[in-house]
């Protein structure tokens, strides 16, 4: 490899949906012949700030989640814009040392990274393009970052949302999503239902809620098993607690942190989900149909509205639940250029043509 060809990707291990999208670009990157180094923002933070600013975060959503809609409506403002970027600040110095060995291309997917990232770019102390890949439907102020040359969104109204809170260029492109994603061929569904010990013959709803296992995952197990229309398959990531409570309350179709997502999708029939973010495109890869529940607060909500507004994923009520769980039908992912594709030719502009939709 030549320093031409390298790339540095910078996401978060806030939740699974940024580091998800940076493991899929940096596959694809390296298909297309760079070599990646990828680093996550907390750990560039001086100390332990970045692990305390993920244990807050965390904790926030399990014992005061409506904070996070006050949060989200505050986003756009001038104290939190500049106590944002004081915060990114602080990560500036280990980051010029990840980059003094000068890229052909920065990519970031976390909003923290694509702050510190602009502000480099202002200061002239980064030579390199800079992608923001914007990971979820809905976009925020923090998330835009003016001087990053590219925004990278996964529909046409994130796109837009991002090029009126100031990018420069703004596309949609189809969702990274890894290849394992993908619908069944015949037999697979039984087989797949064998290996996690789910019966067949029954209609399951598989019930996510990020890699925390956040927001009323409790309720909304009970609410689809009353309707009768589907029994709840649920996963619970990292959080331990919740499915211990699941299991003590009678719940038996219940799992930890998958490694096998891929797998389990295919067994399943359907999904409910709270966030909108990573594993809602994954399930529609996959080509299951999706239903919004109970949304978690802030970036949650805003997502939902988002999904269901552009038509790709339904928010139901209570009332609304059994009939969608019977009759839901997958939307299938939005369509667009590679996003790979996109970063490449940002980075060699004159050898690598981007690749037709």
């Amino acid at each position: 490899m030549t320093v031409e060809d390298r790339a540095v990707i910078v996401s978060a291990r806030i939740g699974a949906g940024h580091d998800g999208a940076a493991a899929e670009l940096a596959r694809r990157l390296r298909e297309r012949g760079f070599d990646i180094a990828c680093h996550d923002f907390l750990d560039l933070l001086p100390g332990r700030l970045g692990q305390r600013l993920c244990d807050a975060y965390h904790r926030e959503l399990e014992l005061v989640p409506r904070s996070w809609d006050l949060l989200l409506a505050a986003a756009g403002s001038a104290p939190l814009a500049r106590l944002a970027g004081r915060l990114a600040g602080l990560a500036a110095p280990r980051l010029r040392a990840v980059l003094a060995a000068p890229p052909a291309l920065v990519v970031s997917t976390y909003p923290l990274a694509s702050q510190v990232l602009g502000a480099l770019r202002r200061r002239g102390e980064l030579a390199a393009p800079v992608g923001v890949y914007l990971t979820d439907p809905s976009v925020h102020r923090l998330a835009v970052s003016a001087h990053a040359h590219l925004h990278i969104a996964p529909n046409r109204h994130a796109a837009a949302a991002a090029l009126r809170l100031g990018a420069p260029v703004a596309v949609a492109a189809k969702p990274v999503v890894a290849p394992g994603f993908r619908p069944p061929v015949p037999g697979e569904r039984n087989r797949a239902r064998d290996r996690f010990g789910l019966a067949r013959g029954e209609r399951l709803a598989l019930v996510v809620s990020g890699s925390w296992g956040v927001g009323e995952v409790e309720d909304i197990t009970e609410d689809v098993a009353a309707t009768g229309a589907a029994h709840p398959v649920v996963v619970c990531g990292r959080n331990d607690a919740l499915r211990e409570r699941l299991r003590r309350a009678g719940v038996s179709r219940v799992f930890g942190w998958v490694e096998d997502m891929p797998a389990l999708m295919r067994a399943c029939d359907v999904v409910v989900q709270n966030a909108g973010g990573l594993t809602t495109l994954e399930a529609l890869a996959s080509g299951l149909p999706v239903l919004t529940y109970r949304s978690l607060p802030g970036h949650g909500r805003t997502n939902a509205r988002v999904l269901d507004e552009i038509g790709l994923v339904p928010t139901v009520s209570r009332a609304d639940l059994g009939h969608a769980l019977h009759t839901a039908r997958t939307a299938g992912l939005p369509r667009g250029a590679d996003p790979a594709d996109l970063l490449a030719v940002l980075a060699r502009p004159a050898a690598v043509p981007a690749r037709a939709a």
